[in-house]
């Protein structure tokens, strides 16, 4: 009964604040007008080549995003665990440093870099003199990944980190005397036994770049994404009801996520 009573607050602020919209969300999704049931919204959104591709790309970018945080995140995690030492507060302070920034100044940051007379552009037009006009770096489909990158990667290596910490480093001393090269026993024993904080990041980045909006919104790239849809319907056309299928759409695919992270969890205890 205490300990009922000690989660009452919790569960209160949780049912009003989170659950409740997305009933709310859900409700407006498969309603009409008149009040009656439909789902012609989802027939729409999942028939339709126009929001198909949108959905496609907005998969696409994420799995992309998330392969680059594995490439960048990884050699941080491996450097941070065997040989960060006293740096360690250092770099993790580094990884998590952007975090502690707003979302829209770090946007606007990377605008100032790479605008047609930011820094960038500065530097390779009249310090070094490598190019005659300046270039238009911004609205680039690169720019938008970096950015995202660049917010997404402490994700990626803050969950690697704890896992390579806890691999046996015995495991590969044996290997080595056993004759393995530095590589091969990356390749066979470091690496297999960090699957799990990789698997973990990714969902982890996956889930967060796949509702990404703000970062999208003010540096672009020419991409249509699934929450930039919903912004232009609430905002422009005013169809809350598509609107709210996209989101119900976002939802689905972040609890496909936060549940193959379970089942990593619970794989992790059942070998533990």
């Amino acid at each position: 009964m205490r300990r009922a009573l000690a989660l009452l607050p919790a569960g209160l602020f949780l049912a009003v604040f989170f659950v409740m919209p997305l009933l709310d969300t859900i409700r407006r999704s498969i309603t009409e007008q008149d009040g009656g049931f439909t789902l012609a919204r989802y027939v729409r959104l999942l028939s339709d080549p126009f929001y198909l591709g949108v959905i496609g790309q907005t998969l696409a970018l994420s799995a992309g995003v998330t392969a680059i945080c594995i490439i960048v995140g990884y050699p941080v995690a491996y450097y941070l665990v065997r040989y960060g030492g006293r740096w360690s507060g250092v770099i993790i302070f580094a990884l998590v440093g952007p975090l502690l920034t707003s979302i829209i100044m770090r946007t606007f940051g990377w605008q100032v870099l790479f605008a047609r007379s930011g820094v960038v552009n500065l530097i390779l037009v009249h310090w070094l003199g490598l190019i005659a006009r300046p270039l238009r770096l911004t609205d680039s489909l690169a720019l938008t990944i970096a950015a995202l990158v660049q917010v997404l990667v402490p994700f990626m290596a803050l969950s690697i980190a704890p896992v390579m910490q806890g691999i046996d480093r015995r495991l590969e001393e044996s290997a080595e005397l056993l004759g393995a090269g530095r590589w091969r026993t990356f390749r066979e024993i470091t690496l297999p036994l960090s699957l799990d904080g990789i698997g973990t990041g990714s969902i982890l980045v996956f889930m967060v770049a796949n509702g990404s909006f703000v970062t999208l919104l003010l540096l672009g790239g020419g991409l249509q994404t699934l929450p930039l849809l919903i912004y232009q319907q609430f905002s422009t056309t005013r169809d809350f009801g598509l609107a709210s299928a996209m989101s119900t759409v976002l939802l689905v695919i972040a609890l496909l996520c936060l549940w193959l992270q379970l089942m990593l969890l619970r794989r992790h205890a059942r070998a533990a």
